[in-house]
Parts: structure tokens; C-alpha cells; sequence
């Protein structure tokens, strides 16, 4: 078994952790990363993210590549439709380029990231099996392998089920009584193309009835589509997702009557994916703890009808990363000036998002939604 020392180690090489490294290198401090994925390619990172100017774009200026992430830029990609069950189109709004949400493809971003790191920043293929304190803010991290590392600053980046938030925090993600089941329709104009029209060039939602239909265009010209459900944490049990046929007529029950553009979005598929929706308390914070902090899932895991999640990511390990350079030496001092700031930031960002969950899968979902795109821009 082996053991080296790490001065800064980040547990995960998700958009949080990668923002981080690449914000302290621009810093001029070295860290870690170590991750559970055997390489960046072993699977599609999958969907669209519209990256706001508020926390994105300004994690993205901080890592010194605002100009290289406007060149992945999914032009066209704000454009927004919002239908009924029946069909009808609510809202229609074209991208004209000056929205300050540009999109891009989740796998786009993170290629960003990664290529802007040294090489051998990351260790790959590295699975968390626990951590402990060592005392006077030290930590030890211990990986399947039977390998360990010590460590002067641990950061968990590694998401909703993370294996250091336990080092702050007792709290877990619950269930939030919605799912969604994703599906893929690939070379949607050639092969699919009621459901590309149906779509269009952007974001798509359809609701009614207490559930949905989230879908993008993708930049590979796929369709990628979320099916909400409003189902118990058990009902995906009785699913055999493993036949796609079986799963999409037993997904499909929860539509009847709708227009069949949108039943398509599932009927047609060439993937289907069952994923539940989890989130952490409103207001989840933890007391100081020497030597460990938390950012994006692993701090406030929440739904993702804000549509912050990968936002507020970039932004914990922008603004982590920028607090130690500006603390040097000094790391507990660094971590309370950061978490100070995350606490009322993610706070408001899941009550928003569990607020928006409410009023999209209520029993008036797609009216207050329609309120809400044509109220104008001030009640947004």
C-alpha cells in the first residue's frame, strides 16, 4: 500500500473541481485532483448548460477562459418554447444573441477545463473509499486500490453522493418526489424529424397534468430530452429499464392524451435513462471544520429547475481558489471567507429551485409558467 502527501487534494473532476485547479494554477498554486472515471472519455457527459453571467461566465474569467468558452458557445441555443400537453405552443423566443445565458454543451465545457490543466494534475480511475481527520486540519483519503494520501487541504468536489461531506456534515440528499427519464433522439433532422421541429433550435419544456417534457438540441444535432414524473422513489423499481420497449410503454402510461409530438419524445427514443432527482436541505450549511470544505453537489445538491447546479459548481471552486490565493498561508482564514459567502448563495439558489419544482409540477404548472415567460424580463 502507498502513501503520499498532497498539499491541496480535490476529490472529484467534475466542473467544480476542474474550476478550482485551473483557478488556483492561474494562482500559482498547485493542486490534485483525483478522480473516479478511468479517463475523460469514458463516458458522454451529455445535455446542454446555459452559463449566466452572474456566476458561470464569471467562475470562467477567473480561470482566464472567458474568450475560449465564447468560441463553444451553442449559437441559437437560447431560443425557448413552452407548450401544453395538447401541443400548443405558449411561448415562442427566438435567440437574438444578446440573452446573457449562452449555452453550451456540458462535454464542450469540461473539455475546456481539463485541457487547461497540466498534465498529470489529475489522477484518474481514483475511487474514495473513506477519509479521516488526522488532526490540526490534516486529512487522509483512502482509495480501492489500497493507496492513501495525506493532505493539508481537502476539497470534496465529488458530488451529490460525496464520501467527504461526511468530514462537516451528517447531512444526505432526499428523494424530491420527481424523476425524470432521459432519452436521446440522435441525427434528430434526418431521423426524427417531427421531434426536432417540435423542439426547435433551443430549450424545450411541455407541462401539464403535474408532470413534463424538458428537452435541448444538441450541438451534434442530437435531441437530448428529460420526461418528469411525479412518481414514487420505488416506481422506477418495476421498470425494466434494461428493455427499452417495455420501458417506454410503461413510461408512456403517464401521457395519455397528450399530442403525440411529445409522446414521441419518448416512443421514438434510442436511449432511455431513469434517473430520481435527489437534493440536500434548503439552507444546508455545516460549523467550520480545519482543513476540508465542500463545493457544487457535495454542498448543496438541489433540483434542477433553477438551472444553477453547474453554474454555482464553477463558481464555489472559482471563488474557493481565489480565497486561498488571497489568504496564502493562511487556510482556515480562506475557507471561513469562502463558505461565508456559499452558504446565503446556494441557500437562495435551492430555495429557488425547490420553489420552482413546486410550481412547475403543481396542479397550475403550465399557466404560472406561462405568467412567467410573458410577465416581461423584470419578473424573472
Amino acid at each position: 500500500m502507498s502513501t503520499c502527501h498532497v498539499p491541496v487534494a480535490i476529490i472529484g473532476g467534475g466542473l467544480g473541481g476542474l474550476t478550482a485547479s485551473r483557478v488556483l494554477h492561474v494562482n500559482g498554486i498547485e493542486s490534485a485532483i483525483f478522480e473516479l472515471e478511468a479517463s475523460a472519455a469514458v463516458r458522454t457527459q451529455g445535455g446542454m448548460l446555459d452559463i449566466h453571467e452572474e456566476n458561470g461566465q464569471k467562475a470562467l474569467s477567473a480561470a482566464d477562459l472567458y474568450d475560449d468558452f465564447r468560441k463553444i458557445v451553442h449559437e441559437g441555443g437560447q431560443a425557448m418554447r413552452l407548450l401544453g400537453p395538447d401541443g400548443t405552443v405558449y411561448v415562442a423566443e427566438e435567440d437574438d444573441g444578446t440573452g446573457g445565458r449562452p449555452e453550451v454543451d456540458r462535454g464542450d465545457l469540461r473539455e475546456l477545463l481539463l485541457n487547461s490543466l497540466p498534465d498529470g494534475v489529475i489522477r484518474w480511475g481514483a475511487k474514495v473509499t473513506g477519509a479521516r481527520a488526522l488532526g490540526e486540519g490534516r486529512h487522509e483519503v483512502a482509495f480501492a486500490d489500497g493507496s492513501t494520501i495525506t493532505t493539508d487541504l481537502l476539497i470534496g468536489a465529488d458530488g451529490a453522493w460525496s464520501r467527504i461531506r461526511p468530514l462537516v456534515s451528517d447531512a444526505k440528499p432526499a428523494y424530491t418526489g420527481i424523476s425524470f427519464v432521459e432519452t436521446d433522439l440522435f441525427d434528430a433532422d434526418t431521423r426524427h424529424s417531427r421531434s426536432a421541429t417540435v423542439i426547435g433550435g433551443g430549450f424545450f419544456i411541455a407541462l401539464g397534468d403535474e408532470r413534463g417534457v424538458l428537452a435541448h438540441r444538441e450541438t451534434d444535432g442530437s435531441l437530448h430530452v428529460y420526461t418528469a414524473l411525479k412518481i414514487g422513489e420505488g416506481w422506477f423499481d418495476t421498470v425494466d429499464f434494461a428493455d427499452p420497449t417495455a420501458a417506454k410503454a410503461a413510461v408512456l402510461t403517464h401521457f395519455t392524451g397528450w399530442d403525440e409530438s411529445l409522446r414521441g419524445l419518448v416512443a421514438d427514443a434510442d436511449t432511455i435513462t431513469p434517473r430520481r432527482v435527489h437534493a440536500l436541505p434548503v439552507g444546508h450549511r455545516w460549523d467550520r471544520v480545519p482543513g476540508v470544505t465542500l463545493v457544487g453537489d457535495a454542498a448543496h445538491v438541489m433540483s434542477p429547475f433553477a438551472g444553477e447546479g453547474a453554474n454555482l459548481a464553477m463558481l464555489d471552486g472559482a471563488e474557493l481558489a481565489l480565497a486561498i490565493a488571497a489568504h496564502a498561508g493562511d487556510t482556515e482564514a480562506a475557507l471561513a471567507a469562502y463558505e461565508q459567502a456559499l452558504f446565503p448563495r446556494s441557500e437562495a439558489s435551492a430555495a429557488e429551485s425547490a420553489a420552482n419544482l413546486d410550481t412547475m409540477f403543481g396542479e397550475q404548472g403550465l399557466e404560472q409558467m406561462v405568467e412567467f415567460f410573458t410577465s416581461g424580463p423584470a419578473a424573472r
